[in-house]
């Protein structure tokens, strides 16, 4: 298992961004060279936890709980496939593409440790929003890949670093439950009977995901955490 590339964003403006003033960060491209990861700090203050990354819109990204975004190159070839099309490092947005890791069959709360020094923690999918559907050109790209279920994660950063493309990426701690990235992220979209497992995965889920479920399953929001498709 090893990280091919480590992708960063600058700025642009587009009219599909759901951020105030229309910018945008998902234009991510490989980075050159050793790029520090750090804890950013809580959502709405910090942004990403990649240095030399962009986060636009605070209200629904970045943050010590989505300081990392890592996906696939297995995930995007397949939707290369199905998309026929090419898509290159980086093309989801994601700060990571790695090769040989299962990362939306990945536990909740499993840990990464990338290189020598970092380890990053799993605790969510990603949930699919009009600036990516936006980015890709592709209409009922949000219905489609929530369909599909195939997410990448979202990372919290345990210990911090430097890390570069080539690094060796080993699973350092693999809980014992049975949520997944996967399973977390179906929950809180198309089946939100799973949402009382998710407590099962306790403080390493999602702190917002970690309160829907709460609130599910006592009974408090049957409608707790859908998310609505265009």
């Amino acid at each position: 298992m090893k990280l091919l590339t480590v992708n960063v964003g600058r700025p642009r403006t587009v009219e599909y961004s759901d951020a105030p003033g229309g910018a945008t960060g998902i234009d991510k491209r490989p980075a050159d060279g050793p790029v520090r990861v750090a804890d950013p700090g809580p959502k709405g203050e910090g942004a990403s936890g990649v240095a030399g990354d962009t986060v636009c819109d605070l209200r629904h990204h970045g943050g010590s709980d989505q300081a990392v975004y890592a996906f696939a190159r297995e995930d995007l070839d397949f939707w290369e496939r199905e998309l026929g099309r090419p898509l290159a490092n980086g093309a989801f947005g994601e700060n990571l593409t790695t090769s040989g890791l299962d990362i939306t069959g990945a536990k909740i709360g499993e840990r990464w440790r990338i290189g020598q020094d970092v380890v990053l923690e799993t605790t969510s999918g990603r949930i699919p929003c009009r600036t990516f559907q936006g980015w890709l050109g592709e209409r009922g790209w949000v219905r489609r890949f929530t369909r599909q279920a195939v997410t990448g994660a979202y990372l919290r950063v345990i210990t911090p670093g430097e890390i570069r493309a080539g690094d060796a990426i080993e699973i350092v701690h693999r809980p014992a439950h049975d949520v997944t990235v996967a399973m977390s992220f179906r929950a809180v979209t198309l089946e939100r009977e799973l949402l009382p497992r998710l407590l099962a995965a306790g403080e390493a889920l999602h702190p917002e995901e970690l309160r829907t479920a709460r609130e599910y399953a006592a009974g408090l929001g049957a409608g707790a955490g859908a998310v609505k498709l265009p």
